[in-house]
């Protein structure tokens, strides 16, 4: 059966369960999203990945900054949805939003709740050395990620996978997922399973200050914090390079042999390789200020990089 259904959305992750909605047959009547935003030089207005979409399709958008406003709440329950589907959205939806559909608004979420509730789950699963995730399809209440869970796909998070390898598998997981549930609940199929009280994580925003690499930490915690801010912003170091501090993007790392004073650069062969508080890695994709991605490899032919150099 189709649903007349409102989607939430803003960026890229989004997407992916929108275009599933819609190949489905089902009713999108409109779309939220975040305000376009500036960006790149001009810093022109840019519509969301989501907003771009949706427009495709001919979906009416809207981009409130806020839900709050009580017009806002009549607007959204004149669309007479039968249910919302949210994905990465941006905003809390106020009980009058959460309540205004027939069947409520369902969320897709990117983690094991209740791992990671909040704003970043797949970086921080990363980041703390997680071996398996999931996309949850959960229904929404007023707290943040607390509601029960409705359907689940586990995935396994192998040891040089970066987040947005992550992000692109989860985010076409989760658009099936979303229709599966959608499925169900036309049928008055779909189950609910509430969350455990125990183990409960918050995965918060990053911050610029948690992207500069800290080498004292074991070789392990370095590879770890490398791969899960990666592409996106990036973990980073600064090397004396050209006779000049440059910070250099660090885009993917390997656990290596070695040891000696955290930040040293114990090898220069094939790619560089730098001591850690314990252990060390190795850089295998890095990138310049101004200048592409580039391997451990072409990034030692263009950079005088020594033995014993230590690393900020």
């Amino acid at each position: 059966m189709s649903l007349r259904v409102v989607f939430m959305g803003t960026p890229d992750f989004s997407v992916p369960t929108l275009m599933e909605i819609v190949g489905q047959g089902h009713d999108v009547v409109a779309c939220y999203s975040q305000p376009p935003r500036p960006a790149g030089r001009g810093m022109d207005l840019k519509k969301s990945p989501v907003h771009e979409a949706a427009e495709s399709f001919g979906i009416p958008v809207f981009t409130p900054k806020s839900l709050k406003d009580p017009e806002e709440h009549a607007a959204f329950a004149e669309l007479n949805a039968d249910v919302a589907v949210v994905v990465a959205y941006g905003l809390l939806l106020p009980k009058a939003v959460l309540e205004a559909p027939q069947y409520g608004c369902l969320n897709l979420h990117a983690s094991l709740l209740p791992r990671w509730r909040g704003a970043a789950p797949i970086n921080r699963a990363i980041m703390a050395g997680d071996t398996e995730t999931a996309v949850q399809v959960m229904r929404m209440e007023e707290g943040l990620d607390t509601g029960p869970v409705c359907m689940s796909e586990t995935v396994a998070i192998s040891e040089n996978m970066t987040a947005g390898e992550l992000h692109d598998q989860l985010s076409g997981l989760g658009g099936d997922l979303m229709v599966r549930a959608l499925a169900a609940l036309s049928r008055g199929a779909l189950g609910e399973q509430p969350q455990a009280e125990e183990g409960v994580t918050y995965a918060a925003k990053l911050s610029k200050q948690e992207t500069r690499i800290d080498w004292s930490g074991s070789a392990a915690e370095v590879h770890n914090h490398i791969r899960g801010l990666s592409p996106f912003p990036g973990a980073w170091c600064e090397m004396e390079l050209g006779g000049k501090r440059e910070r250099v993007k660090i885009l993917r790392s390997s656990l290596a042999a070695g040891e000696g004073a955290a930040g040293t650069v114990l090898e220069t062969g094939s790619s560089p390789v730098i001591a850690c508080g314990s252990g060390a890695v190795r850089l295998d994709q890095v990138q310049r200020a101004g200048k592409k991605p580039m391997s451990g490899a072409d990034f030692l032919r263009g950079a005088s990089l020594s033995d014993g150099t230590v690393l900020d």
